[in-house]
């Protein structure tokens, strides 16, 4: 099951959230890692008005911490994890996988070790919470920990984001995070499962290259067809967005709308019966299970790994 937070649903909790904790200050969030996604989130949360002396950044590499310095001067930088997160309400995790256990494992024996309020946050692929927890040493109901998968229109403001909480979160801190992620994701789905995470890979994840492989057919149809690259580039973009648009705006279900455009015995019908003829919905199921077995399959490999 998967519970959706609307548009309207996230601006209303921004406004009403946006100031947390008892002294009704900007809670600290601090990012251990200040790669591209962590950049995305810092940057759209600091538009949105959080004080950038709130914001906090633990990077290992000077070139990246100096980059991040120069462009963003009002973030504090380090470059030690224990420093960034001491006294943190909200750590995020944004590194690499493959080093998420010893970085855990060193946090909790140092600043989070006796800090049982604060919310953790993943963006680490593929790193189930209970690995987390056990990392940290520490008992399931002291551990807050959401895990989240973005995909990569988030770099834009523009993603879709799967979450999963731990039972130990509470309706404050799922609250907290969504306002966290709206800053660069524009759909927010709770999981109840944390296996549907994979799920979630499968549809918005690598959903994006469905869309970029759908729209390269299309821009090469037109030119086998006789448009210029660029037309037919530009047309198959603008009718990706504006039908995306009428999907996000309309009542009617997507089926509804596709049979309100598809008139009888006209050309869509015809472009319709061809693709079905052709199998398209078992190709994007197969494709959507696809992506799920093998995020599964990556998830248990690295966890061997590790």
């Amino acid at each position: 099951m998967m519970l959706l937070t609307t548009a309207a649903e996230r601006i209303s909790s921004i406004s009403s959230h946006m100031v947390f904790a008892s002294n009704q200050q900007h809670p600290i969030i601090s990012f251990i890692g200040g790669g591209n996604m962590a950049e995305a989130i810092l940057g759209g949360l600091y538009l949105s008005g959080h004080p950038g002396s709130r914001l906090r950044v633990s990077e290992p590499l000077k070139s990246r911490r100096d980059y991040m310095h120069q462009k963003y001067p009002e973030f504090v930088m380090v470059d030690s994890n224990d420093e960034c997160v001491a006294g943190a309400d909200v750590v995020v995790l944004a590194v690499k996988p493959q080093v998420l256990r010893s970085v855990l494992t060193q946090l909790g024996q140092g600043a989070l070790g006796n800090n049982s309020n604060v919310l953790i946050i993943s963006i680490a692929a593929g790193i189930p919470t209970a690995d987390m927890i056990k990392w940290l040493n520490k008992s399931p109901e002291t551990v807050k920990i959401v895990r989240c998968m973005p995909n990569t229109p988030a770099l834009i403001g523009e993603g879709a984001m799967g979450l999963y909480a731990c039972p130990s979160v509470g309706e404050d801190q799922r609250k907290l995070t969504e306002t966290i992620m709206s800053a660069v994701a524009k759909q927010v789905s709770w999981v109840n499962q944390e296996s549907l995470i994979e799920t979630v890979t499968g549809i918005s994840g690598s959903g994006p290259a469905y869309f970029f492989l759908i729209m390269e057919a299309m821009q090469n149809a037109g030119i086998a067809a006789g448009l210029s690259p660029e037309d037919a580039k530009a047309l198959t973009l603008q009718t990706c967005v504006g039908a995306a648009r009428m999907a996000q705006e309309s009542e009617d279900d997507l089926a509804t709308l596709r049979r309100k455009v598809t008139s009888p015995r006209g050309t869509t019908e015809a472009a319709i019966k061809s693709m079905e003829g052709n199998n398209i919905r078992y190709v994007m199921e197969s494709a959507v299970l696809a992506a799920e077995r093998r995020g599964h399959e990556l998830a248990d490999e690295m966890r061997r790994e590790l």
